[in-house]
């Protein structure tokens, strides 16, 4: 059996098995014994395992952190990794089915995950299995890693890598095609500062859910002594700056407002619309002081850092992105949000830091770093990149080349690891978005790409 004749025979399996991976909600959860990552995480990949022994493989759980997958003889360090990750974000407002409901109409399966990355993952099992029943001779070992804290941190490969080896040289199903050989560093910092209730009065904001997910929607509860004048500035403020806005009676003096934009991942800003950024600004015009005008001041200019005075380019990976994802003021009038900042390969993270940090001291706002990716890039003439890039061209037709994105992969994890996939030319990017989708058909091409790519690097 050729690799072609067993991925067309599994066309259907595919599907089935994604839509039950997607109807798992494995968002993290709280930590409990065997799943530090929440139940619905270790439902996800307990289905995995049992799936993966189904093809064939034997998986190794790697106490609820992670799974491994191996075919082929040969050392881990030397193995072909692939890369992959059972965990989603949130699933976010704005869905027109239910986000896990595994909908398929129109030649596409919807849900929270189907590209991002459970999709993918699938694709690259069947690739893998299909390399196995084509009876293709290896002169090395394949290593399907699958993770379940990718959208929060990675503590899986920080895990992963004390107990198990992690291999020097691989991909990731993670992102689009061709190849992605450059992705940006990542900065991410937790903001505090407090209201100053000598301007406007916000009693409540709750905003956003992770510091990678640009907020489609916003929302604030504000004091209003003078009801006819708060909505002439809100009116005015928002026609000025096409913001799209509902307004809601709280109660006596209080005034909810409500903000529209476009969810979207802190990796692609200008795929996206933060109605955070829209809500901040509109706050600011009204009045606010304190930690919000700040935050105001920083994130209104733009998602190229320059409210921050850190704009930045490079010619291999580059523009400067960032994103204030969450904003919460609680009863004392203490202010939370989180910063996320894509840099370029060039640039020094501790220059950055001090930067923003300096911009955002002088506003009464201070920060701490919670998370610190450094940028990463493997040559496009690597025997890696050549090889991917011309797997994809067999299978699609089309010219494949390698270039750098904002977004963070575990490619970067691996000594010299870049990203292939899933999301095609001319697709959108659906990774984050409110109805989410892969097509069927290009799940199923997917593998077929995957499967030349373990047989042009792991085959005799």
């Amino acid at each position: 059996m050729t690799i072609e004749e067993y991925i067309e025979s599994k066309r259907e399996e595919m599907v089935e098995t994604l839509a039950r991976w997607v109807r798992i909600p494995s968002v993290k959860g709280e930590p409990s014994q065997n799943a530090p990552f929440g139940k619905e995480v270790r439902r996800c990949l307990d289905t995995a395992i049992a799936d993966l022994t189904r093809l064939g493989f034997s998986a190794d759980d790697v106490d609820g952190y992670a799974l491994r997958a191996d075919m082929g003889e040969g050392s881990d360090e030397d193995a072909l990794a692939i890369l992959g990750h059972l965990d989603v974000v949130p699933a976010g407002d704005n869905w027109d089915n239910e986000p896990y409901s595994a909908t398929i109409k129109d030649g596409k399966i919807f849900g929270r995950g189907t590209s991002d990355d459970k999709g993918p993952v699938i694709a690259s099992m069947y690739a893998m299995a299909a390399v196995k029943a084509a009876g293709i001779p290896l002169k090395r070992k394949v290593s399907l890693i699958l993770g379940c804290d990718e959208e929060c941190g990675m503590d899986d490969i920080e895990y992963y890598v004390k107990h198990r080896t992690l291999p020097r040289e691989g991909f990731s199903p993670d992102a689009a095609f061709p190849v992605i050989n450059t992705e940006k560093g990542i900065i991410h910092a937790l903001l505090t500062g407090k209201q100053d209730n000598s301007g406007l009065v916000i009693s409540e904001m709750n905003v956003g859910s992770r510091p990678n997910v640009i907020p489609g929607e916003a929302s604030a509860v504000i004091n209003v002594p003078d009801r006819i004048k708060a909505v002439a500035v809100i009116n005015d403020y928002a026609l000025e700056n096409r913001i799209s806005e509902k307004l809601e009676d709280v109660s006596e003096g209080k005034l909810r407002i409500t903000v529209f934009g476009k969810l979207g991942h802190a990796a692609m800003p200008e795929d996206a619309d933060n109605a955070l950024v829209k809500l901040l600004g509109l706050l600011r015009a009204l009045g606010a002081k304190g930690a919000v005008k700040t935050l105001a001041d920083a994130f209104c200019p733009g998602y190229d850092g320059s409210g921050l005075n850190i704009r930045c380019e490079d010619q291999i990976s580059g523009k400067l992105t960032e994103n204030i994802g969450v904003l919460n003021i609680d009863e004392s009038g203490n202010v939370t949000a989180t910063l996320d900042i894509r840099f370029p390969i060039s640039m020094s993270e501790d220059a950055l830091i001090k930067t923003f940090g300096s911009v955002l001291n002088k506003g009464g706002v201070d920060y701490e770093i919670t998370h610190l990716k450094h940028a990463h890039h493997v040559p496009a003439e690597s025997e890696l990149v050549r090889a991917l890039v011309d797997s994809y061209s067999e299978v699609t037709g089309k010219r494949g080349y390698a270039y750098a994105i904002g977004g963070g992969t575990y490619a970067a994890c691996l000594e010299c690891g870049v990203a292939f996939g899933a999301t095609h030319e001319g697709e959108p990017d659906m990774a984050h978005q409110a109805n989410e989708y892969i097509k069927l058909e290009e799940l199923v091409q997917n593998a077929l790409i995957y499967a030349k790519a373990i047989a042009a690097l792991a085959g005799k």
